[in-house]
Formats: C-alpha cells, structure tokens, sequence
C-alpha cells in the first residue's frame, strides 16, 4: 500500500500546496474540505500531475458529530494527517458579535483540536503516523489587533504540545507549525512585512521537512522565533503601551 496523507482545511492556499508537495513524494492525498466535489479538478490535477490517487472527502469543521463517521470513510487510515484550517475573521467584528467570535473560535480550536485527537486515538492504536497542526504566532500572546483569533490559536498550539507530550513514548508524532504571515487569499490587501511572510509553498515544504524528520515545533520563517521571544518578554505594563 501507498502512503498516503490527509489534508484537512485542503481548499486553502496552504492546503492545496501541501497537496503537491506529499504527492511529489509519492503520497497518496486526501483531500477534505467543505463542498469538496468542487475541489475536483484540483484533485485531478494532482493526480495527473504527481502519478498518484487524490480523493474527495467531505468534512465540516464546525460539526464535531461528523468526525467519526468522516474518518471511518476515508479510503484508508492515512500515514500523516495535517489540519491547516483557519478562520481569520476580523476582530473589530468578533469582539462586538458573540456569534462571530464563537465561530472563529471553533474554526481555530475546537474542531481542529477534536479532529486531531480523534486522528490522535487512531493512530496510536495502529501504533504509527504522524499529526501536524498548523498554529500561528497569534497564539503567542494575546495583542489588542486579534486576541479573538489568537486565542483559539493559543488553545489548539496548547492542545497539540499536551498532545505531544502524552504520545511521546507511542509510534505517534504530533508537530506544530507556526508559519507568522503567509500570502494567502486570507491575508490578501493585508500590507505584508516581506521578511516575515511565506509563501505556501515554504510552508509545506516546512512541514513536509518536519514530518520527514520527526520535528516537534517548527517556525516556517524563522525569524519569528525570536521576534516571538521578545514580544512574549515584555514587561505587561510596557505590552499595553504597544500597538500590536
């Protein structure tokens, strides 16, 4: 049998070259995304492209109820699962509108943790593969610009590292990606800072390096590792005078 990989969040930027660059590799892909028969051309271009099997699987973050039923269809167990989904929202919007706060939240955390660890349980039965949750430095600490969405971030960033740490001693790896900005249609009209953004394509060639070589936290620009490191070091009083 193949490897294979399942791609979950796989209509994204990020997503989608993820998709090319495990299939390059000879993995089989799994695409799941909602209304996924609308991704059926990509799937046939990958397919094509990479001389490997790429198929459709519908999944809805959002509906937890789903996720058993939707792992138990896919045509096998696969060997890495990626969650790349993500909401960005704006936070003007969710810090006035509970509604909308609440489905950023679940977006960035609840399914994509709940997902992961159902894939989690899984894959230790089986005793092998290889989770990877992509994370953002928004969850480092909370910034006035996008607390909303950093928080969700932050929990599933948590999630993963206690889901590391129980897994540890399993044929089960579990990496987390923080890729800073990347140019996506998420983040398009944003004003973008050149050394601190990534194209998708660094992105999963990041990842697809991190699972090839069993990495734990892994900062697709590095850079931001230790930009990271003195926004999380400032003092709180001198923190609320910024503007971030």
């Amino acid at each position: 049998m193949s490897t294979s990989v399942l791609i979950i969040g796989g209509r994204s930027d990020i997503g989608l070259a993820l998709a090319h660059r495990y299939a390059a590799a000879g993995y089989a892909v799994q695409l799941a995304a909602r209304n996924a028969q609308g991704l059926a051309a990509d799937a046939a271009d990958i397919a094509l492209r990479h001389g490997v099997e790429a198929t459709l699987h519908e999944l809805d973050i959002l509906e937890a109820e789903t996720f058993a039923p939707f792992v138990d269809g896919l045509p096998v167990l696969p060997n890495v699962a990626i969650c790349v989904v993500g909401l960005l929202g704006e936070q003007s919007v969710s810090q006035q509108d509970p509604t909308v706060a609440a489905r950023v939240m679940r977006s960035n955390y609840e399914g994509p943790a709940l997902i992961t660890g159902l894939l989690a349980d899984r894959f230790e039965a089986r005793g092998t593969g290889t989770l990877v949750g992509i994370s953002s430095v928004a969850g480092e600490r909370g910034r006035a610009s996008n607390y909303v969405y950093g928080s969700a971030k932050a929990g599933y960033t948590a999630f993963l590292s206690g889901l590391r740490n129980r897994l540890a001693k399993t044929g089960v790896h579990v990496v987390t990606v923080i890729p800073g900005f990347v140019r996506t249609r998420m983040t398009e009209g944003m004003d973008l800072p050149p050394r601190l953004t990534a194209e998708p394509s660094e992105v999963a060639a990041a990842v697809f390096n991190a699972t090839e070589k069993r990495r734990d936290v892994v900062y697709v620009k590095p850079v931001w590792r230790l930009v990271m490191a003195v926004i999380r070091a400032l003092p709180e009083r001198v923190f609320k005078s910024t503007k971030l």
